[in-house]
């Protein structure tokens, strides 16, 4: 029988707007793209020019300290443009599928039951850098051992993507994917489960049981209640769906790079799922299904606490499978401004109707209020379910004092856990922006 272990503190943002679990059509995108900065620690060297056909598969660009961490195409088509920002620094390479989007460059999968050749199926097939590791919330360098391996089985982000839908009828798929892992440590692979999901019972793995609100399904939250990250430990982390695709990999040796996309949020006519392509544009996705009330929207690929927000000229973000809308805001007049009592307002504060009530609310990107001084207000330890002092290791980020750091917990978090700190916080200050400055200035110290 599965651990299970109660979370009490969180909180679970309610927004309406969420996906009914049922895939509403198949959209093959106008153009996909692949955006380096999605994969924290790489500095990417291109491999690839404007004109180029690819395969999915096809080897988009790579790590110039790890020349083996590959970056590859989501689709089969040509390379339409490759956009440079300030001092050339790579944004965005942009592929035109082809009319057989979906074919695939074919890996050798013979003898992967050595670590070495498993590793190496991993990094040619670009799946590598869909894990990230713990600390610092990079793509893992390859040739590590992990000490553990930690596979999120759900997702408790506002609106999040359901994802059972994804996998169930791919049990065969997820054993194949936790042989090969089981190759990589010598220690568990841990899947983070709800009660009743299809993940039970996998070979190799063990599966821990989560109960509470948000950020019970965040991979930082799951690794501190189970097995804390020490200075000098490495665990790895991934999604379940990731945890599918490579076993899709290992058994036909070719790479699946669907992804369901649940299309969220108070803004969208017919919230649902969308089965595409891995960085297919906004705009055909979101076309014809946003409203049209004269109020300026936020599309933002991803969750409202962590997501990035993006324009219909934009694109879908690793992990690629979700979409919200809401109202900007910027064009919204309201009485007494942030200090309203109105009950359609949501907050965490008792001081607000809408704190008693169940209803759905449709919350605008406002911050509601201006930046100040950082107030310790203990907020941050209601909402982080970690052995941690937030307010604490937020301030000796903030002085890059980095034995305090580490005395704090630095190497157990990443930006997402921070999220809700964020969300409850008086002091208005970025705090995922922050602990992402502090992690990547920690990593340049000490290597």
């Amino acid at each position: 029988m599965a651990k299970a272990i109660k979370l009490k503190k969180g909180l679970d943002i309610r927004i309406h707007g969420v996906a009914p679990s049922e895939r509403l059509k198949r959209i093959i995108p106008a153009s996909c793209a692949v955006v380096p900065d999605d994969y924290q620690g790489i500095t990417p060297k291109i491999d690839v020019k404007e004109g180029d056909a690819v395969l999915a598969g096809s080897v988009l660009f790579h790590d110039k300290q790890y020349p083996d961490v590959k970056v590859v195409s989501p689709v089969a088509g040509t390379i339409q443009s490759v956009v440079r920002g300030e001092r050339r620094k790579l944004e965005r390479i942009v592929i035109i599928p082809s009319q057989t989007p979906e074919d695939s460059k074919r890996f050798d999968t013979s003898g992967i039951d050595d670590g070495v050749l498993a590793q190496r199926l991993l990094l040619d097939s670009g799946l590598w850098a869909w894990m990230r590791q713990r600390p610092f919330n990079i793509v893992p360098a390859p040739g590590t051992e992990p000490r553990d391996i930690m596979v999120t089985g759900f997702d408790s982000s506002p609106l999040a993507p359901d994802y059972e839908m994804s996998l169930d009828g791919h049990k065969e798929d997820i054993n194949a994917a936790v042989r090969l892992l089981g190759k990589l440590t010598k220690g568990n692979i841990y899947i983070g489960i709800r009660r009743g999901s299809c993940l039970t019972d996998i070979k190799g793995a063990e599966t821990i049981i989560f109960d509470g609100p948000h950020p019970a399904g965040n991979a930082g939250i799951q690794i501190a209640n189970i097995n804390p990250v020490n200075k000098g430990d490495v665990v790895w982390t991934l999604d379940a769906v990731t945890l599918m695709r490579i076993g899709h990999l290992v058994n036909t040796g070719t790479l699946d790079m669907n992804v369901d996309v649940a299309v969220t949020g108070c803004e969208v006519k017919t919230p649902g799922y969308i089965n595409t392509i891995a960085g297919a544009d906004i705009a055909s996705l979101t076309e014809g299904n946003i409203h049209d009330d004269n109020v300026h929207h936020r599309i933002i690929s991803g969750n409202v606490l962590t997501g990035h927000p993006v324009g219909k000229d934009s694109y879908l973000r690793f992990p690629y499978n979700h979409i919200t809308v809401i109202p900007e805001g910027d064009d919204h007049a309201e009485f007494m401004g942030w200090a309203s009592l109105s009950p359609q307002k949501m907050s965490v504060s008792r001081s607000f109707p809408g704190h008693f009530t169940k209803r759905l609310f449709c919350p605008d990107a406002r911050i509601l209020g201006g930046r100040r001084a950082m107030i310790m207000s203990g907020l941050y330890d209601k909402v982080l379910p970690m052995d941690i002092m937030a307010e604490f290791l937020i301030k000796a980020v903030i002085s890059r004092n980095i034995d305090r750091m580490e005395q704090l917990g630095i190497y157990e978090v990443a930006p997402e856990d921070f999220a809700l700190c964020e969300y409850v916080d008086p002091s208005k200050l970025e705090l995922q922006k922050i602990l992402q400055e502090g992690l990547e200035y920690i990593r340049k110290e000490l290597n």
